[in-house]
């Protein structure tokens, strides 16, 4: 049964949706099987990848009907990574997209469907706390929140941590924060390393792995490409997302129940 985590942020700008995907990379080039869903309406996966407004069928025919769960999943090059693209939706049509998400319980039946079939569904949130995100931690296992090092950032998370614990409270008792995962990072300016410092102070779980501010991100994005698609040297900041992934692996761990965790062995002996 997979794990069920929103990617979400109160702001935009924060590098939710390149943590998405090259989250979602990481965690597939694991072994894990990884559903990347796309509920913005801007449809910010299929763009991160450079596709057309129209190419892909996804999300807003699934939610229709007008197309199958099957028809919907478009297959990567890594075997175990699959995505669930926004779809063909118009600019005009975002308001009536977030608020059927929002009002028809549609989402929350897609991601149980793809629950049994995978080991983490990652849904991307569009910025902001409006209906989509709510809707999308109504569905979910955990909250992972993106913080900008910026001060603008800082003082706007805990909006969003307030959304989460409301959405515990009055519509899935089983969601809360996974953590909260500093992006864009450059500790060689004092405001950055000024806003570290108070995260790491301030907040409860801020993860040990940080994003860097880096040039192989842009470079990724021009071409279409997760950052570990780079044909140059492998740049460091892939190392940065596979180490969020094994953290993220040994949290859950932490947080099964002593029968087992993610993945449960049968105890051995050496001799």
């Amino acid at each position: 049964m997979a794990t069920v985590i929103s990617l979400a942020s109160s702001k935009g700008g924060s590098g939710k949706t390149t943590t998405a995907l090259n989250l979602a990379v990481a965690l597939a080039e694991t072994g894990r099987q990884v559903l990347l869903v796309d509920l913005d309406p801007q449809g910010g996966v299929g763009l991160s990848l450079a596709k057309g407004e129209r190419e892909w069928t996804g999300l807003a025919e699934l939610l229709q009907g007008t197309i199958d769960s099957d028809a919907s999943i478009v297959k990567t090059k890594v075997e175990t990574l699959a995505l669930l693209p926004r779809g063909r939706l118009d600019a005009a049509d975002a308001l009536a997209f977030e608020q059927f998400i929002a009002g028809s319980g549609k989402l929350k039946e897609i991601v149980e469907q793809q629950r049994a079939l995978r080991d983490f569904v990652l849904l991307d949130c569009p910025s902001g706390l409006g209906a989509v995100p709510r809707a999308a931690f109504a569905a979910s296992d955990f909250v992972l929140v993106p913080l900008q090092a910026e001060p603008l950032a800082l003082r706007s998370i805990g909006q969003v941590l307030r959304v989460i614990a409301e959405v515990r409270r009055l519509e899935n008792p089983r969601v809360a924060l996974l953590g909260v995962l500093p992006t864009m990072v450059d500790l060689r300016q004092d405001t950055a390393l000024n806003v570290m410092g108070a995260a790491w102070r301030e907040l409860a779980s801020v993860f040990d792995t940080c994003i860097p501010r880096a040039e192989s991100f842009a470079r990724a994005s021009e071409l279409g490409i997760p950052v570990s698609f780079l044909t140059e040297r492998t740049p460091p900041e892939v190392r940065r997302f596979r180490a969020l992934a094994i953290e993220i692996e040994t949290l859950l761990d932490s947080l099964a129940p002593a029968s087992g965790g993610h993945d449960a062995t049968v105890p051995r002996r050496l001799v």
